[in-house]
């Protein structure tokens, strides 16, 4: 009777069931932390005129960099230079580095300060033009993959970082796998920032640095439409550029106010992004359209970007665009070409 009781009791245990083992694991799944990314400085030189013009570089990772899904080099523009423009840290901003974010997402990240900014060579009596900051870029691809491999690079630039990087892709389109061109200008035609900039054009011309503040960082989120960045943010953004620049070179202003086009679109045979902001007063929308429709690939896209003026990563928008940029940066090659 005893024996007989006991199995009734054992049958009306109750089984654990497979799915709290399988909720056990979720929770567990959700508390892995993110991938740490890593700074790493590095240095090179670039042959100008017989002289070696130092140049600086700055790269970050998560993981293995030589196993990394592409290698991004981003270019900066005309007055900053490339740490506070692609590695901005600014408070209570979340993903404020597109650096970091990129290489979260797996890819080896790099952006090269131009001469005549931030921590590369200032000595030289040259007012860093764009066709000198297209050889920088060189410089700083060569010296990239020949520590990460020879595959050809993921390029970003914006404004004069995007005639910058156009005309690097150009010269060399074997290096450049993909291109990315935000807030470009190609002939300057019906731009009302270059309108304005075109006044001071004996200025820009008479020296080879022109100072710039706090007041000048302002300026540039306010002369397109204001209210397009975070106050806080041009706050953080201003400090970062100060902290290596009182002044920067003219070269890329004379540039674009006098000598535009500095760009063929019909020689830049690599698949090409043109990324615009809705108010970017730095060139109009027929200008850079006719650019657009010159490019060779039919592998192209042209992003009109809402809400954003001129520079892009610093505004209350700019997870929107790097969406955009790490879509394109993803693409797969097309299987038909036809």
């Amino acid at each position: 009777m005893a024996k007989a009781k006991a199995k009734r009791r054992a049958r009306a245990k109750p089984l654990r069931r497979p799915q709290q083992k399988r909720a056990t694991a979720v929770v567990r799944a959700k508390s892995f932390a993110p991938p740490r990314v890593v700074g790493r400085e590095h240095w090179t030189h670039k042959l100008d005129g017989g002289e070696r013009v130092k140049l600086f570089l700055w790269e970050k990772y998560a993981g293995d960099p030589m196993k990394a899904k592409g290698i991004v080099l981003f270019v900066h523009g005309s007055s900053m230079a490339s740490q506070p423009t692609f590695d901005l840290t600014a408070p209570g901003r979340p993903d404020s580095s597109v650096m970091d974010w990129f290489a979260r997402r797996g890819f080896d990240t790099w952006c090269v300060d131009m001469e005549g900014y931030g921590r590369s060579e200032k000595s030289r009596d040259n007012n860093a033009d764009i066709s000198r900051g297209a050889d920088d870029c060189r410089a700083a691809a060569e010296y990239i993959r020949g520590r990460r491999g020879r595959r050809p690079l993921l390029v970003y630039g914006i404004s004069s970082g995007a005639l910058r990087a156009a005309l690097f892709a150009q010269r060399n389109p074997g290096i450049v796998g993909r291109l990315a061109l935000d807030a470009m200008v190609w002939t300057g035609a019906g731009s009302p920032t270059l309108e304005q900039r075109k006044k001071r054009l004996a200025e820009f011309q008479a020296a080879n640095r022109r100072p710039i503040d706090k007041a000048f960082v302002r300026s540039i989120f306010t002369r397109d439409h204001p209210g397009t960045a975070e106050d806080s943010v041009v706050e953080a953004f201003g400090e970062a550029i100060l902290a290596l620049d009182s002044s920067v070179p003219t070269g890329t202003y004379v540039d674009m106010c006098a000598n535009l086009p500095l760009v063929d679109p019909e020689k830049i045979p690599v698949p090409t992004i043109v990324m615009r902001g809705q108010w970017d007063g730095i060139a109009s929308f027929e200008d850079v359209l006719a650019f657009f429709e010159k490019l060779p690939n039919p592998d192209k896209q042209f992003a009109v970007m809402p809400g954003i003026s001129h520079a892009s990563f610093q505004q209350k928008n700019y997870l929107l665009v790097y969406h955009i940029l790490h879509a394109f940066f993803s693409q797969p090659a097309p299987v038909y070409r036809g």
